[in-house]
């Protein structure tokens, strides 16, 4: 290995360049066609793309993906795109289909490729590597560092019992209910991002890249997150970028040896050309950051202080109500009544029966104080009409049902929930956990 350039210049050993060649293949189709990498490079014009269809690469591979379920595995690999998890059986099939494809590749490319190394390409399938890895740590980084990846509770979440979360809820919870801590998670995403973004920092950037999304895969295994696939592979290309390193990386760290330059593979034999590629990559990362604006946006109009919020914002504790003129005590084995009705989003309603269970409806409101409650099919279910004397009362008049229905709430200040009252102290002579 040439101590001023981290690409191996010499002949290769026989698995180093099946090795190598299988992996060009393989993360090659990879980052293109099962995550959203492409879509995060695009940076700005990455939502057009992705509104007309962010899952353009994998559902083509349908019925490829769904005959070698079928085939080999026994399942059903078709891919579900209203949904968002990227650990589906399509996914991995398809995941497995390039597994596949990479080793034939490789096999044939060895048989007639006789030729000893690839400096050349390894220089550019790093940089590939580089600007793949890159533009996912940036892209997670501000969906976090602009908190919108993980928000915090919503009012229904706060009435909700802890045993009945998912542990997928419990964590994106735990990071949304301390808004610091997650835009500092977002911050070192999107510094090891950077960093990666630029040749003589980028040995940095890929280290850092490899402990965020080492924690990352943790977190996902165990409150079982459906992003393991994307989360392995990114590991998987931190490993690949630090892998020519390891001996200096080890002098340096462990063995307090020195150790020549970090350098990465030089594209071009002609230093002027390698300077416009640098200039090239820095503009790269500009262009990536810039698409996090859609995150702003999404943070305007749905989770910061100033979101729209529904004309009947809170949790209304339900104190009376009264079916067809007959007063419902509250009991736990009634049925019909409500405990406690929520209003969170613009079109959004929640009620919550007397066992605790929370029920979402959608709620359309009307000139005139008018709502409609819906169920999640569309078909209303309540048409109530509203009045409120004071700010804090509420008196619902209408029909649920069929039935008449009359009820009287009083507002829950939020405040009262120690989730959101608790704060930070310095000074506490014993923990608070309650």
């Amino acid at each position: 290995m040439n101590s001023g350039n981290s690409a191996p210049t010499e002949g290769w050993r026989l698995p180093t360049r099946i090795a190598f060649r299988f992996g060009v293949v393989y993360f090659g189709l990879f980052c293109l066609l099962l995550t959203f990498i492409p879509l995060t490079l695009l940076g700005l014009l990455g939502r057009w793309v992705h509104r007309l269809g962010g899952t353009w690469a994998v559902a083509p591979a349908d019925p490829i993906t769904g005959w070698v379920g079928r085939r080999f595995f026994g399942v059903d690999a078709v891919l579900h795109q209203d949904s968002g998890a990227g650990d589906q059986t399509a996914n991995w099939m398809l995941a497995f289909c390039v597994l596949v494809v990479a080793a034939v590749a490789a096999i044939v490319w060895t048989a007639f490729d006789r030729r000893p190394a690839h400096p050349r390409l390894w220089a550019w399938f790093t940089l590939f590597l580089r600007l793949c890895l890159a533009g996912q740590m940036v892209g997670f980084g501000i969906a976090k560092l602009i908190p919108t990846q993980m928000p915090g509770p919503t009012l229904a979440q706060l009435l909700q019992p802890y045993g009945e979360l998912s542990p997928a809820s419990v964590l994106w919870l735990q990071v949304g209910s301390s808004q610091p801590y997650e835009m500092a998670l977002g911050a070192v995403e999107v510094v090891a991002g950077l960093l990666l973004f630029v040749p003589r920092t980028a040995v940095l950037g890929a280290l850092a890249s490899l402990l965020g999304m080492a924690q990352v895969l943790l977190l996902n295994l165990t409150f079982d997150i459906p992003e393991k696939l994307l989360a392995g592979h990114l590991l998987l290309i931190s490993l690949i970028l630090l892998g020519p390193y390891c001996a200096r990386l080890f002098d340096l760290f462990l063995r307090q040896r020195p150790s020549p330059p970090l350098t990465t593979p030089a594209l071009f034999a002609d230093a002027r050309r390698n300077r416009i590629a640098v200039g090239v990559q820095i503009a790269v990362a500009l262009w990536v950051v810039l698409g996090g604006y859609d995150r702003w946006q999404v943070w305007q109009e749905q989770y910061g202080p100033d979101s729209p919020k529904s004309e009947l914002y809170g949790i209304w504790e339900v104190r009376e109500f009264t079916l067809d003129g007959q007063r419902s005590l509250p009991l736990t084995t009634d049925e019909n009544r409500w405990q406690r009705l929520v209003f969170d989003d613009p079109g959004a309603a929640t009620y919550q029966r007397m066992n605790g269970e929370l029920v979402a409806a959608r709620a359309e409101f009307r000139p005139g104080g008018q709502v409609i409650l819906r169920d999640e099919s569309g078909q209303p279910f309540a048409t109530l009409s509203t009045e409120r004397a004071v700010p804090d009362r509420l008196s619902l008049r209408g029909t649920l049902c069929g039935h008449l229905l009359a009820v009287d709430l009083e507002r829950v200040d939020p405040g009262s929930f120690t989730l959101k009252s608790r704060g930070f102290h310095w000074v506490q002579d014993y923990p608070y956990f309650r």
